[in-house]
């Protein structure tokens, strides 16, 4: 089977800012089909369990609290881009709206709850190396519905 990577809290696990997850159960159908590596990004590039919760504003990210926390998610973008590369993947879901995994849309950078369009620093450096990625919705309807 196709090996992919997949943000760790769609599988379940609580890795999310809050401690929490996003799991989603159309990720059942897709293990079916994929061997599928977990990667959470935040949490490779040293950052806590639960943790401040943090947006991209401009080309840095920084917490709610103000905290330039850039290096953690270049850390862990480069962490997930040497496993995608050892491991030869092709693919990745990731979280959509994520400071790290975000595909299509980020959040506004000054916590306000709102959204705008880009991609999360993990997002960009796996592009970058070719790796398609995708919400899970996206790559769902693309490579598993019947």
């Amino acid at each position: 089977m196709e090996i992919i990577l997949v943000s760790a809290c769609l599988l379940g696990f609580n890795t999310k800012y809050n401690g929490g997850n996003n799991y989603t159960p159309l990720i059942e159908k897709i293990k079916e089909k994929y061997d599928i590596i977990p990667i959470c990004p935040e949490q490779l590039g040293g950052l806590k369990i639960p943790r401040v919760p943090s947006e991209i504003r401009g080309e840095q990210v920084y917490s709610k609290e103000n905290k330039n926390v850039t290096n953690n998610f270049i850390e862990g973008s480069r962490k997930v881009a040497n496993i995608a590369m050892y491991n030869r993947v092709k693919k990745a879901i990731l979280k959509e709206n994520s400071p790290s995994c975000g595909v299509n849309h980020i959040y506004n950078g000054y916590f306000e709850n709102k959204l705008k369009d880009g991609q999360g620093i993990t997002t960009k450096k796996l592009k970058s190396l070719g790796i398609e990625c995708y919400t899970i919705e996206e790559f769902y309807d693309k490579y598993v519905k019947d």
